[in-house]
């Protein structure tokens, strides 16, 4: 199984000659199986440029997975080139919305509307196949086994871990640590908590002893203490986690779009420094466009 990162940042595109290094397209990950089939995580501008790559081998077979439908996860999507060419085939899958009952279908037919752009859903060229997802039920991908766990954000987002021939990547899409909301002293701590704790163990079991851990570190620890509930991780959540649930790679992504690649560089020498690695610790790796890793 070969892993590409096309996109790396998140919340908006961060193109400019501080973000050059490790590249300011927003999420988008390359999953080939052992076979050959592709499979997409996410949408983001990233997947223009992999669409790019594409064009020389037509027509294609495409399982494209959307943890959620926030922008910077499907905006990419109506440029994803081959939906405009007759033979090739795109399997799109996704939650349900939980406020309009509707699948992953609702988040493409409404950014393809004409108010946002130029063609509709219906005059595109390749076969769309929807399917909805739902949280750890597995779905046979070709010689690959995909499943969907959700975790802790502001919409139903999709954390997805691909299986093959024993190998495996679980990419946790945007993540916030599970937390209690209430003080120890007050009466809905406890219940609380054991509900915090409930959700935790379902999040590592489905990430138990993962190969590549690919996981949104995108606050320091500063940070995320001014942005506690917005839906995001920071790299020393990431890396405890990681731990904890035994990955033998951390890959760190989702990076913070005002952020320089030197300052990148910076804040991830500083969470290193805060976790030194023994042995049996996950390796640590900072997420650039163009990493690829073969498992």
């Amino acid at each position: 199984m070969k892993v590409r990162m096309w996109g790396v940042r998140g919340s908006i595109p961060s193109p400019g000659k501080h973000t050059q290094e490790f590249g300011g397209n927003t999420t988008c990950i390359e999953v080939r199986t052992d076979n050959g089939h592709l499979i997409i995580i996410d949408a983001g501008t990233g997947i223009f440029p992999l669409a790019q790559s594409l064009l020389s081998s037509l027509p294609i077979d495409v399982s494209l997975f959307i943890t959620h439908t926030h922008w910077d996860h499907i905006q990419g999507l109506p440029f994803f080139t081959p939906i405009f060419i007759p033979g090739n085939r795109l399997s799109i899958y996704g939650a349900q919305d939980i406020i309009s009952g509707q699948g992953i279908e609702q988040a493409m037919d409404t950014q393809m509307q004409y108010s946002y752009f130029p063609v509709r859903e219906a005059e595109l060229k390749a076969a769309l196949d929807y399917r909805t997802v739902n949280t750890g039920d597995p779905i046979t991908i070709e010689d690959a086994m995909v499943t969907g766990t959700i975790l802790n954000h502001p919409v139903i987002n999709m954390g997805y871990r691909v299986d093959c021939n024993g190998k495996s990547v679980f990419f946790t899409g945007d993540h916030e640590p599970y937390s209690n909301i209430y003080s120890p002293a007050d009466d809905g701590y406890v219940e609380y908590q054991r509900v915090v704790n409930e959700r935790q163990n379902q999040v590592d079991s489905a990430m138990r002893n993962v190969d590549v851990l690919i996981a949104d570190c995108s606050y320091t620890v500063d940070e995320y203490q001014e942005k506690i509930g917005w839906g995001h991780g920071s790299f020393d959540h990431s890396i405890e986690m990681a731990d904890r649930v035994g990955a033998k790679t951390l890959i760190c992504t989702h990076h913070e779009p005002t952020r320089s690649d030197e300052k990148l560089r910076e804040v991830f020498s500083e969470a290193l420094a805060r976790h030194p690695r023994t042995e049996g610790s996950a390796e640590i790796v900072l997420a650039y466009e163009g990493l690829e890793l073969e498992l």
